[in-house]
Parts: structure tokens; sequence; C-alpha cells
């Protein structure tokens, strides 16, 4: 790497209301490096990249872009020096084609009059071929994967002459083969000599695609140093301030009597023929690629989808759920992948949010029991650790790993007695996976079932008391804990085949 940086931030301090969101932060970005950016949420980790992509201004500090002072005012300061960032939330027009979006406001014309459609397409799609992959260019992105439409920020991004490129959680939503294929484009962007900027909460990718890491706690660089140098523990030591003694909190437990059984559920084009057991107690983990019916399959057990055949049994009794609210009747409640959007209420606080599905139990006549529901609600906080300044504060304002625990918080108080966890730690930080990993031990002692879903294998491989691998709809191979090796569950997860290697057709 060169020795003069491509980007450097020196004692970058901000404030907000009550909040030293930064402090003396120094931050520096090599040519054609791949920086990471790890720390827990509240961190301080959005708040640097957005002054750095322009959309907020440092109380004080500055900037130097190869070696000259600027000052970023705005986002198009950022763009016009190179700077792009490619936010976490994509920021498309989904009804407009691939090749739109990615020369937006750099049509090509004809005659200074009409777009020249023909050459705006061969445009798009040499800059994409440049990255390494093939996407349909005239395609509307709508109708692109999520991968596909992470690839044509990055490829708008490199269409403004970028030479630094801001990753928010780029691999947050992607499946093993989508999150190889961005490896591929970042590797590819380094060898052009573009920098890169990588957020991520999945700490083993750090290793894999980063050159240095730069540690944010509490709105202060804790350190920064070359990944060769660190390891997977010691770099959870300083996001968290203090050591791991296990970050996957599982306790040896017997199991109770089968709670839920499921015999040859099918759904047209989502899953066939799935049958699975599980009893009170128990941790079980789904594991396959994204788009093998994982989540299809966790709907149709919560009410949200009705299957097409096959036979669901609660505690024993034959049951045909309608609706979720059906199903939370018999214990069973699903946390949504999507929490923002489909697990909470974000503009009701987190009171409100907690007592939903609750509220007749605090009915007297007419009325509404308020003391009585308040009560519940401040004892789930406490039971479930949820950090708030208290009943009365907005849902969105909470963080990723205290917004799971709200809807946690809302199916205990509905009593439910079946958990299905949709990829439970997507998006939080290290220490809030921890405490969730203890959360679930914890209910699972107490005798709740849960079901786990989750692309990471580590996590299945971590926390599960048995693990189901499904593969295009249906089920692959099971394994108890014991039998149980990554290499087992990715077989079968990547080629279908159960654990005696037999191909699944």
């Amino acid at each position: 790497m060169d020795s003069i940086p491509l980007l450097e931030m020196r004692g970058i301090t901000k404030h907000f209301p009550g909040v030293l969101a930064l402090n003396n932060v120094n931050f520096q970005i090599m040519p054609g490096e791949v920086h990471a950016l790890v720390g827990e949420n509240g961190a301080g980790k959005s708040t640097l990249m957005k002054i750095l992509g322009g959309a907020y201004k440092a109380d004080s500090g500055e900037i130097y872009h190869m070696g000259e002072r600027i000052h970023l005012s705005n986002p198009k300061d950022a763009i016009d020096k190179g700077i792009n960032v490619v936010h976490q939330e994509l920021v498309l027009a989904p009804h407009l084609s691939s090749g739109e979006n990615i020369l937006l406001g750099l049509y090509p014309l004809k005659n200074n009059l009409t777009i020249d459609w023909k050459k705006l397409y061969r445009q798009a799609k040499e800059i994409v071929q440049a990255l390494g992959v093939e996407i349909d260019v005239r395609k509307p992105v709508r109708d692109l994967s999520i991968a596909q439409q992470q690839i044509i920020e990055i490829a708008r991004a490199l269409q403004r002459k970028s030479n630094l490129l801001v990753l928010d959680e780029p691999s947050a939503v992607l499946g093993k083969h989508d999150i190889e294929n961005l490896y591929s484009v970042i590797r590819r962007l380094k060898s052009q000599g573009i920098s890169v900027v990588f957020i991520s909460h999945r700490l083993e990718e750090i290793f894999i695609i980063a050159d240095r890491v730069t540690v944010l706690k509490d709105g202060n660089v804790v350190a920064t140093r070359e990944t060769k140098e660190l390891d997977t523990t010691s770099l959870f030591q300083m996001m968290i301030g203090h050591q791991l003694s296990k970050v996957y909190q599982r306790t040896e437990r017997k199991f109770g009597k089968t709670i839920l059984k499921v015999e040859n559920l099918s759904r047209h084009g989502a899953f066939n023929n799935i049958s699975l057991e599980l009893h009170e107690g128990e941790i079980l983990g789904i594991s396959g690629l994204v788009g093998s019916g994982r989540t299809e399959v966790a709907r149709a057990l919560a009410g949200a989808d009705t299957p097409d055949s096959g036979t669901i049994y609660v505690n024993g009794q034959r049951v045909h759920f309608t609706s979720p609210r059906h199903a939370l009747t018999f214990g069973i409640s699903l946390l949504p992948e999507d929490r923002k959007t489909q697990g909470l209420f974000l503009n009701r606080n987190l009171g409100e949010n907690i007592s939903i599905s609750s509220l007749k139990d605090y009915v007297r006549l007419f009325y509404m029991n308020l003391i009585k529901e308040r009560k519940a609600i401040l004892k789930l906080i406490k039971e479930l650790d949820i950090r708030a300044t208290g009943p009365a504060q907005l849902a969105a304002n909470l963080s990723g790993g205290n917004k799971q625990k709200a809807i946690i918080a809302r199916w205990l108080g509905a009593k439910s007695r079946v958990l299905i966890f949709d990829e439970p730690t997507r998006g939080i930080d290290v220490g809030a996976k921890v405490e969730i990993y203890r959360l679930m031990d914890q209910l699972a002692n107490k005798g709740v079932a849960i079901i786990m879903i989750s692309s990471e294998l580590p996590e299945i491989m971590g926390m599960s008391d048995n693990i189901l691998v499904m593969w295009r709809g249906q089920v692959a191979g099971y394994f108890t804990r014991e039998e149980a090796t990554e290499e087992k569950v990715l077989e079968c997860a990547l080629l279908g085949a159960n654990q005696n290697g037999r191909q699944i057709v």
C-alpha cells in the first residue's frame, strides 16, 4: 500500500443532545485497502461514516483526501471526491431498469435531446462486467435478488468514479454463495486500486476480506490493527471491553414431551413433505441456503401461510391454523427475519409493543386494567434486560438486540411455548448476540421449545440440540448434536445429501 493515506479523518468529534457520539476519532484509509470498521451498536460507526459521506457535519476535526484538507457539507461533496456509501438499506428506484439505476443522473444523450438507450445499456453492461458478474441491465431492479441489487449499488458508485467505497453490512441478508460473490467483487475493486470501508457484525468475514480493522466503542477508537495480528477472541475482547468466556450460551438439559409434530407438510412452490418433531426445552436448528424454504416452513408453522397438505399436531392435538393469531392460541409464535417491518410497530412505544398480543389479560369488563398491564410490561423488561429509557421509549429508537428482545417479551407475555426465531441475530452486534443466545438457553431450560433458523453455520452448531437441514424445499438431513459436523451440514445444504451421503431427489 502507498505511504500516503487516501483519506484521513483527524480528531472527529460529534455531539447529539445528551450524547457524545464520537470523541476525537482518528481514522485512516490507505489506497487499495479493505479496512473493516467494527463495534457494538451505538459505538459510533454509522455516525462516523455519515460524516465521511457528507450527511452529518462534525462538531470538530478535519478530513484529508489524498493529503488535501476537504470540507464535506453534503453527500454531493463526498461523491465529487469519489467517496460513495452503499447503505444497508439499499437506495434504488425499483421500477427502473438496472442500467437506468446505474447511470442515474448521467444518461447519455442523442444530439443533447433524447436518451441514447443503446449506449446507456452498453455502458451499464460494461460496468457490471468489470465487477465480474452477469446481470441483465434491462431488467427492472424490483425483479433482481438482494445480492444483485447490491451489485447495482456498487456499479452505480463506480460510475461516479469512486476511489473509496463504504459498504455498510453488505452481507447481512446474503446466503453463502452470494457472500462469496461479494468477496470476489471486493477483491476485484481492491485490485483496481479502489479502497473499501467494510462494516460488519459477522466477525469471521473480517479475517477473510479485510487488511486492517478499526474497533470503535462508545464513540472512541479502541485500536487499529492489521487483521493478521488478531483472532476472533481478541477482536471480541476489544469490542466489548472484557473477555468473553463463551459465545454460544448453551447448557445441557433434558427434553420434555413432544410439543409440536409435523408430518409431510407441503406448500406448492415453497416446500415439500416436511416432517419434524419438537420437544419442550429443545432448540431445533434449521439450516440451509437462502431460498431453501426455511422461512416458508416457519411461516406455515406460525399460521402466516396455509400449507396445501400435511398435518400439524400441538400437544398431540391435530390443528389447522388459519392465522398467526390462531397459532398463538396454541402457544406458537414467530419472530420474523425482518423485525422492523414484520415484527414491531416502530411508531409505537416499547410498552405497547410488548402488551399488544396479550391485551385480553388486562381487560376488566369494558375497561383496561392499566396498572396490571404496566406491571407485566416492567416485569418482562427487567427479566429480559431490555435496555431502554422505559416503556414509553419509541420502538424505532431501540438497538437491534433490544428490538429482538421486545418481540420475545411480547410472545412470552402472550404465554407462547413454541418460539420460532428466523435469523435471530442478523444485524445485531456481538454483545447483543451473546445476550440473545443466553436468553434462548434460559427459555429452553424453562421448557420453552425453540426453532432457530440461521444462515450462520457457527450459530447453528453452537446453539442447536438437533439440526434439520433443508435443500430446495425438502429435508436434506437431520442430525443430533453429537452427529453434526460443519462438513455434514454444509454438504446437505449445498448438495441435498443426508448424513449417509444419499442424494435427495
